[in-house]
């Protein structure tokens, strides 16, 4: 079923308003989350001299942000929670741009890697051929794409007051090929576990250009 401008309002204006209002138990709850492996697959792939200018695509509280910048790179935040966003400039001292996902303004060839973690399933799926194409074209020529979204059967809907849409590898394999991107690495998280009990799927993308 295709959304209306207003269905895709209220995805937007429902979600947000859920995270701006748990933000704090939010950031309580992720502080301790170990996403060094997610990280790693981001940063093993990008070509070039360091630091990298990197772009935390759904940044949150700025868990992540803090990271890199320890790590000696650029770090830009992106969230559209309002109040998460906040947190993440006063958390991490990095420039965080609040901007809706759905209305994306974006610099041109700007990142060398884009780090999206648990993040673009909040994107529905009619929305994001579009969105992965704003994420290619911020990335610079040969740039390195990270994403990580709960694994799913793709289906779309609300879990309560989010809305997620929830692909399997092939569909995620088809959606980020069509917007220009070539497959590096896809792993199950978290590693080490039965496939049944690994809910999450991570892959890294390499913007790739015409000829």
């Amino acid at each position: 079923m295709k959304h209306t401008p207003d269905d895709l309002e209220q995805i937007t204006s429902t979600t947000l308003g859920h995270y701006d209002q748990v933000a704090e138990s939010f950031r309580e709850g992720t502080r301790d989350h170990d996403v060094s492996q997610n990280i790693d697959a981001l940063l093993r792939h990008i070509q070039g001299p360091v630091p990298f200018t990197l772009l935390d695509f759904g940044c949150g509280p700025g868990r992540d942000l803090q990271t890199f910048t320890r790590m000696g790179h650029i770090a830009i935040g992106l969230d559209g929670s309002e109040r998460l966003a906040q947190m993440a400039r006063e958390d991490s001292g990095c420039e965080v741009w609040q901007q809706d996902f759905l209305k994306l303004d974006l610099p041109t060839e700007r990142f060398d890697g884009i780090f999206a973690n648990a993040v673009l399933f909040h994107v529905p799926l009619q929305e994001l051929p579009r969105v992965l194409k704003q994420l290619h074209g911020t990335l610079k020529p040969g740039g390195v794409l990270f994403s990580s979204n709960p694994r799913g059967d793709n289906r779309e809907g609300w879990s309560g007051p989010r809305f997620g849409a929830y692909h399997d590898l092939a569909a995620w394999q088809e959606l980020l090929t069509a917007a220009g991107f070539v497959a590096l690495e896809h792993y199950y998280r978290p590693a080490g576990l039965p496939r049944d009990q690994q809910p999450w799927l991570a892959s890294v993308w390499r913007r790739v250009d015409q000829a």
